[in-house]
């Protein structure tokens, strides 16, 4: 065989192992991937933030109240959100807890949600969902909009951020490209 044609078969083999290697990687261990929008405020920037999430966590695995998540946005799957779980299954959740709300009943797990009652309406979040919540409420589509989130359209979980609007070194957050842990914010007051 021609020397020329074994090395570039060689050379095409490395790289369809390369990236088959980075495929697996991305999709079941770890993805950088970046963030737009307003609606995790102040936690993510609007925009130039890059986010490290584990999929150690995908469908849902192991992740907690408090947890930010990266997961198939439900109105167009096409999109990825950057969301805060704020309920877990079973839990009963205020739908707009940005305005103030009266306890009437408990909705049953089918009940619609209604725009003008969203601001005093309850909800159960389903066996399988999450509820999830932008940190920034005035300006997210979340499950106010979307209603719960099912646990299977979860990519994984946010663990730190790289903020590329920030000096390579130092700048305001005092580090590597304004790198920075995300953590869970749940405090469990009991």
């Amino acid at each position: 065989m021609n020397p020329n044609i074994k090395a570039w078969l060689k050379t095409g083999s490395l790289a369809v192992r390369a990236v088959c290697f980075v495929h697996i990687i991305h999709t079941y261990v770890y993805e950088f991937t970046e963030t737009r929008g307003e609606s995790m405020l102040p936690t993510l920037a609007a925009s130039n933030d890059y986010v490290h999430a584990l999929k150690k966590y995908r469908d849902g695995k192991n992740c907690k109240m408090g947890d930010c998540i990266v997961a198939v946005k439900p109105s167009d799957p096409e999109h990825r959100v950057c969301k805060r779980i704020t309920g877990m299954p079973g839990d009963v959740i205020l739908v707009d807890p940005s305005m103030g709300a009266q306890f009437d009943r408990l909705p049953s797990d089918t009940d619609e949600i209604d725009e003008d009652e969203s601001f005093k309406t309850y909800i159960k979040v389903p066996m399988g969902h999450v509820w999830v919540t932008g940190d920034n409420l005035s300006h997210s589509l979340d499950s106010r909009t979307y209603n719960s989130l099912p646990m299977g359209l979860i990519r994984g979980k946010i663990v730190a951020a790289n903020d590329f609007n920030q000096p390579f070194w130092g700048g305001l957050k005092g580090n590597f490209w304004g790198f920075r842990k995300i953590g869970n914010s749940f405090v469990d007051e009991d």
